[in-house]
């Protein structure tokens, strides 16, 4: 009977579709141990022993992990696989695969629910009032402003319609999409140096991959408007922090909504959770309760098809497996 491991501890329920999607496949459903630090290589591998799948969340997957497991397939939770050694897993047969399509409603959700935190400055409003003040300022209003999106993919095509909503007029920096592509969903492509000069508003959702490290860095900080908001909801490295840290202190920018870290959780010290005007989150962005059913039960399926069927997946990351792969 092959096995499988739950690793995030939101899906370790075994009432959950996924489960019965596994089972009904034949396969033993375990669930890893959270008590233990599974971004540890040596806790990992031992969570993982007898493992023939893991319906993983943002562990590290290494060449020394896949050395010493015998895995079969890695099936992400989501649609970031940055914490995959993805040759690595190649080079040792094993399957990535992500749930697409599955987080970007709560991704948009997640970001709206930041900007709006910050232009109706929500968090020391309720504090204000919750210690006794009543202290009435008025902040810009956000109808009319414009939102850059750097990334256009499908969370950031999502973000857009919602935004439109709102009364936001919306460009874009993707070196991937057309403008043709662009203008069919009513948003106008511009270079990153535009948007960063032109936006009220700079929203991330681009992949965390060497390219796009500190991509967000003191240069690109300082072509922002000086009474920007920035928000990340894609992954911690895309952003230089203590760049970030240095603008906001500087009074530049009106705030920034953050819901990833480089290093996740923060330490407790972290300069940016100092900062007032800084409103922050535990990685939420792709969890609500509907994508938690959504992203497991794909997870699970990718798993299940892997194991019936031989051949490639289109849910499989790393396309330079062998043609003839099979389980």
């Amino acid at each position: 009977m092959p096995i499988a491991v739950i690793t995030p501890s939101h899906f370790q329920n075994s009432s959950q579709p996924y489960y019965q999607i596994l089972t009904s496949a034949g396969f033993e459903v375990r669930f890893s141990d959270n008590s233990v630090p599974m971004e540890q290589q040596q806790a990992l591998i031992t969570q993982l022993q007898g493992a023939d799948a893991v319906l993983a969340s943002t562990e590290p997957y290494t060449d020394e992990i896949f050395g010493q497991l015998n895995l079969r397939i890695v099936s992400r939770a989501g649609v970031g696989y940055d914490s995959v050694d993805l040759k690595a897993a190649t080079s040792h047969n094993v399957a990535v695969t992500i749930t697409p399509g599955t987080v970007h409603h709560s991704v948009a959700e997640q970001a709206l629910a930041l900007l709006l935190g910050i232009y109706r400055n929500v968090v020391q409003r309720d504090r204000m009032v919750r210690a006794g003040g009543w202290e009435r300022v008025s902040f810009p209003r956000l109808a009319g402003k414009t939102l850059g999106l750097i990334g256009l993919g499908v969370i950031g095509k999502c973000f857009a319609e919602k935004a439109k909503l709102l009364g936001l007029n919306v460009i874009a920096a993707d070196p991937q999409l057309t403008e043709e592509e662009a203008n069919t969903l009513g948003v106008q492509l511009v270079t990153f140096d535009e948007l960063l000069e032109t936006a009220d508003i700079v929203s991330l959702h681009a992949p965390n991959i060497p390219a796009t490290h500190h991509l967000m860095n003191a240069s690109a900080f300082r072509k922002m408007k000086h009474d920007a908001v920035f928000l990340n909801t894609s992954r911690g490295p895309l952003v230089d922090e203590g760049a970030l840290f240095e603008t906001l202190n500087s009074g530049k920018l009106m705030g920034a909504g953050l819901d990833v870290f480089e290093q996740e959780p923060p330490p407790i010290d972290h300069p940016l959770l100092t900062l007032e005007n800084v409103i922050v989150a535990p990685h939420m962005s792709g969890l609500d309760l509907q994508s938690e059913i959504d992203m497991a039960s794909n997870a699970a399926q990718n798993i299940v098809d892997l194991y019936q069927n031989s051949g490639l997946h289109p849910n499989i990351m790393n396309r330079d497996l062998p043609t003839d792969w099979a389980w």
